[in-house]
């Protein structure tokens, strides 16, 4: 039949149907097949803007992971396969894949800096509040803030650009911590001085937004787990989306077997220790803590999974950083995700083991509660008792976690199950 009409073609005088003809018909296999197939087009997430919070930028955290999303090398929850649909929009996190090389994939945190109803509120305040409008270019909007053209005319991150922020970690900011800041900005390419020559003006409203509404991702860049800090690993953000390493949330292991509560346990009492005594000489304290504060590795090793309530107090400046006027300073950057009436807790206020008792009253009894044999459970609820207890009593709140860690140390176990220390611990008192 293809031989037939391309016969045909030869006969036909019109030139315009002639090349009509040859081109629907000449093949000697048109009559058995369609058209040539087009190369096969994977299908793939329907990543919006929206979702992602890029059309909010740069009222956002950044857009250093943004290809990884595009390309498909994260991918959402447990689901390897690309054709899935993305998760509601309205959750604060959510469980991921990533990979490097398409081929070995490893679990990733992806989460919101908060709740999206917490955004959008935020999103509504700034433009009412500053442009008597419902809706409105936020970044047009922040620009015209007295604050951050502070921020355009500043060479150095200084405390009075910070003052007033709801972040704890900026409650008592010294200057050694925000040239930190600076130096470790992670979401630009050519961070490591502590001049801000090198931040655009879209990196400068990045930084100052992450900072007014979550410090967390911040802290995961100043303070990376590579240097031995209790922190997941910090891989990049995307619009208002911050990607780390995975942890599994504490209150999952509330109901584990003793040994491995015993085991986690001594671990939160050794990095609240980090926390108040490193190298560094910076003092960290939670302002809250709850089950989704601590998290755990797959190789059982315990990190800080939401740094989010976490102050900083710098040892070496602290004479220059207590100021208690910050009140005074608010405007809608303190806003954001607090009431602009919230009073901030005073720098000299914070006790040397006010984390220590708060994870006594709040996380241990649910860590440790039943899971051992009597006498040693009566000991332990003891001790931590006194712990819970010792708000204007520092000795006795060391004394008790002293005690608490003698006991809890012979209950753990030597096997792969706590891979951070095995096989280590069957040839070392360290473990």
């Amino acid at each position: 039949m293809g031989r037939w009409i391309c016969c045909l073609c030869s006969r036909v005088a019109d030139p315009l149907m002639l090349l009509l003809v040859l081109a629907l018909s000449c093949s000697p296999f048109t009559a058995a097949t369609t058209s040539p197939s087009v190369p096969h087009v994977k299908p793939s997430y329907s990543f919006g803007r929206t979702f992602l919070g890029l059309d909010k930028c740069n009222a956002c955290i950044g857009t250093s992971i943004c290809k990884k999303f595009f390309k498909e090398e994260i991918r959402f929850d447990t689901w390897l396969s690309s054709h899935l649909k993305l998760p509601p929009s309205y959750l604060l996190s959510y469980s991921g894949n990533y990979t490097d090389d398409a081929k070995s994939w490893r679990l990733v945190d992806i989460t919101r800096l908060t709740s999206k109803y917490q955004h959008d509120r935020a999103d509504k305040r700034i433009c009412t509040s500053l442009l008597k409008t419902k809706t409105c270019s936020l970044e047009r909007a922040l620009r015209r803030t007295q604050r951050f053209q502070k921020w355009l005319r500043a060479k150095r991150l200084t405390p009075d650009l910070v003052q007033g922020l709801s972040s704890p970690m900026l409650r008592c900011p010294s200057q050694r911590l925000l040239d930190r800041i600076v130096r470790r900005y992670a979401e630009v390419p050519d961070a490591g001085s502590i001049y801000m020559d090198h931040l655009t003006d879209r990196d400068k409203l990045r930084l100052l937004y992450t900072l007014a509404v979550n410090s967390h991702p911040i802290l995961l860049q100043i303070f990376p787990d590579v240097e031995g800090w209790p922190f997941p690993r910090y891989l990049g953000s995307c619009g208002r989306l911050v990607v780390s390493a995975s942890t599994q949330p504490l209150r999952d292991f509330y109901s584990a077997a003793p040994e491995v509560a015993a085991d986690l346990a001594l671990q939160l009492l050794t990095v609240l220790r980090s926390m108040g005594t490193n190298d560094l000489n910076y003092f960290f304290y939670f302002t809250h803590v709850d089950a989704g504060t601590f998290g755990v590795f797959s190789n059982g090793h315990l990190f800080i999974r939401d740094a989010s309530t976490l102050g900083i107090i710098d040892k070496e400046e602290a004479g220059s950083q207590l100021i208690d006027g910050q009140q005074e300073h608010k405007d809608i950057f303190s806003c954001l995700t607090v009431d602009c009436q919230s009073a901030f807790v005073s720098c000299d206020s914070i006790r040397e083991k006010h984390s220590l008792v708060m994870v006594c009253q709040e996380l241990l009894p649910k860590l440790l509660k039943g899971k051992f044999l009597q006498p040693v459970q009566e000991k332990i609820d003891s001790f931590l008792q006194h712990c819970a207890s010792g708000l204007t009593d520092d000795q006795g709140v060391n004394e008790a976690i002293a005690k608490l860690a003698e006991i809890l140390k012979p209950l753990r176990s030597c096997d792969s199950r706590f891979a951070y220390r095995y096989p280590d611990c069957k040839y070392s008192d360290k473990y």
